[in-house]
């Protein structure tokens, strides 16, 4: 008998040829992680400041890498500017995502 798949978080969900992730953004913390759930958004905490893009480029990294990604398949959809972003994922699907973010 297989293992039962996690329920597909709201901050999830699949678009053609990827995912999309809502999250909620933490620049400036001590370290780089992904902190969990927030409500219907991932919460992602990263070391670097909210200047020049630098916090968009380590959240995608991070993502990146948790997810098993290449760098380049993830980045800020929207929200570039704001703590709410939306970020795009390409060549994952939102079960596989769930399975990796768990």
């Amino acid at each position: 008998m297989a293992a039962p798949q996690p329920a597909q978080p709201a901050y999830l969900s699949d678009v053609p040829g990827g995912i999309r992730i809502a999250i909620k953004a933490v620049p400036g913390a001590s370290r780089d992680q992904i902190a969990g759930p927030l409500g219907d958004r991932l919460k992602v905490k990263v070391a670097a400041a909210p200047e020049d893009g630098k916090a968009n480029d380590a959240i995608c990294r991070l993502l990146a890498r948790t997810l098993g990604l290449a760098p380049r398949s993830v980045e800020v959809e929207s929200g570039h500017s704001r703590p709410e972003k939306l970020i795009l994922a390409k060549g994952i699907t939102a079960a596989q995502a769930t399975v990796k973010l768990a």
